[in-house]
């Protein structure tokens, strides 16, 4: 009896120690668990697989508050929607549109936007970048706009010379596209280009007309951060 009873005192000693060993850290695994949610950024604490879908069903799965909009650029569809458009308003020899690598490039020329020198929004330039906001407000994933000039110095002002005209016309766009064409400006970024990316030489004053100008490049993705 008494080597029966060591036997079974060790045992119970054994399945304790075992138990001690398997025994989970409540405060531990709860901090764990926090942790882990923070770093996906998937669900909150309290929250379903399921809850945290249906929020997101409309097109935009598993896209969170500020994120990039996912969407995919149809460039046919966008281009032939800006053209149609243009043609029915008499704007296509002011306004070109074309299908590039990055997406769709909608090129308007300086004097149908801006005076000489200035960066101040003409009427009629408010009224087509009205338009072409409304038709592709929901079609494109982001919009880089992008001021170009000639290589004619600008000498004085308050733009003191190319690179800052460029950069003011862009955002000045850029801007307007926001607050009246209702254009999230997470899509948007403005980019002054200066004379550094001439469509032709600037050879002749038709020439360097042609290289004045504001283009509004519908990209095919997101631009990485």
């Amino acid at each position: 009896m008494a080597t029966y009873g060591d036997m079974v005192t060790l045992l119970l000693c054994f399945f304790v120690l075992l138990f001690a060993m398997s025994a989970i850290d409540t405060q531990k695994f709860e901090q764990a668990a926090i942790s882990l949610r923070g770093s996906l950024g998937i669900l909150k604490g309290g929250t379903t697989i399921e809850e945290s879908i249906l929020p997101y069903q409309s097109g935009e799965t598993g896209r969170s508050p500020g994120a990039a909009p996912h969407l995919e650029l149809d460039t046919r569809h966008v281009a032939h929607t800006v053209n149609s458009y243009l043609r029915a308003e008499g704007l296509d020899k002011s306004i070109q549109v074309s299908v590039t690598q990055r997406g769709v490039a909608v090129s308007i020329s300086e004097q149908f936007l801006f005076a000489s020198g200035s960066a101040e929004l003409r009427p009629g330039g408010q009224r087509a970048l009205y338009k072409i906001a409304t038709l592709i407000r929901d079609k494109v994933p982001a919009i880089s706009v992008e001021g170009h000039t000639d290589s004619v110095p600008l000498r004085g002002g308050i733009y003191r010379d190319n690179w800052g005209l460029s950069s003011m016309r862009a955002a000045v766009v850029a801007s307007y596209l926001e607050s009246a064409g209702e254009i999230e400006s997470m899509k948007l970024q403005a980019v002054g280009l200066g004379p550094s990316r001439p469509v032709v030489p600037n050879d002749t004053p038709e020439h360097r007309a042609l290289n004045r100008r504001v283009e509004l490049v519908f990209l095919s993705q997101y631009p990485k951060q």
